[in-house]
């Protein structure tokens, strides 16, 4: 988030996490107004990964990161971490790409249940890119959480530029 645009080569970090090495990609931008730390969709467990994730957030504002309003959020799986960690690791927004708010009934279980007290418990303001035919559900706005619905399903690459431009005058927004 950069008054300027430019951006300057990424450092590449690993860095120890109680349940193992992590790695950051920091791409770096002249003027910095805030730092948007995202993380990736599915993969490993859910305890390991908030775990893991509140270890990165820390080392990050302790170091690189420090001084600036952190926005934390992630594509699928990776905002369900970001909304459950907002609090603890200090967020001043949540960007949330394609949440999956209920995973898709298989054939012969029952409904999964709702993700949306995840959701409801962000305190902070949240920004919500959902895909028009994302199959996981569309979650409703709030006084504190904008739902943009932009063309596509749950991999949102139905209109990039859309999801994109609704992101960056969100965060300008809120880092402001």
């Amino acid at each position: 988030m950069s008054r300027t645009g430019s951006i300057i080569p990424v450092k590449q970090l690993e860095i120890d996490t109680p349940v193992g090495p992590a790695r950051a990609h920091l791409e770096r931008v002249d003027d910095p107004r805030g730092a948007l730390v995202l993380g990736h969709g599915a993969g490993g467990g859910v305890t390991a990964l908030d775990t893991a994730w509140k270890a990165v957030i820390e080392n990050l504002v302790a170091d690189d990161l420090r001084g600036l309003p952190l926005v934390v959020g992630g594509r699928s799986s990776g905002a369900r971490v970001a909304c459950r960690t907002a609090e603890s690791t200090g967020a001043a927004g949540v960007l949330c790409l394609a949440f999956p708010l209920r995973p898709p009934r298989r054939s012969g279980s029952a409904s999964a249940p709702s993700r949306l007290p995840e959701l409801d418990a962000v305190t902070v303001p949240m920004l919500v890119v959902q895909g028009t035919g994302d199959r996981f559900g569309m979650p409703p706005s709030t006084e504190r959480r904008l739902v943009v619905q932009v063309p596509g399903d749950h991999s949102l690459r139905g209109d990039l530029g859309a999801a994109t431009e609704t992101v960056r005058a969100w965060l300008l927004r809120v880092v402001d």
